[in-house]
C-alpha cells in the first residue's frame, strides 16, 4: 500500500525549502504541499524556524558587554602567562 506522497515530500522538504531540488521534484513537492495540510504545516514550521534562527544569528551583543568580556579574557590571559 503506497501513501499519498507524504513520505517522499517530507524526505525532500529541507532541500525543497532551500531551493536545492531539481525542477521536476520542486513542482511535485509544491503540488503535494498545496493538497496536503499536514505537510504544508510542517513546511511552515520549518520556514518559520529557519527565519527565527537566521534573525538570531544576526544579533550582536551590546558593545558594553562585549568590552567587559574582552577585558575579562585579557585579564585571565595575563594571569596565566
Amino acid at each position: 500500500m503506497s501513501d499519498c506522497g507524504c513520505d517522499k515530500a517530507r524526505k525532500d522538504l529541507e532541500e525543497y525549502l532551500r531551493n536545492e531540488v531539481c525542477k521536476t521534484q520542486h513542482s511535485d513537492i509544491k503540488e503535494h504541499l498545496e493538497h496536503c495540510t499536514a505537510c504544508r504545516d510542517e513546511a511552515l514550521v520549518a520556514t518559520t524556524l529557519t527565519a527565527v534562527v537566521a534573525r538570531a544569528c544576526k544579533e550582536t551583543a551590546p558593545e558594553q558587554l562585549r568590552d567587559q568580556v574582552l577585558a575579562r579574557l585579557r585579564a585571565e590571559q595575563a594571569t596565566h602567562h
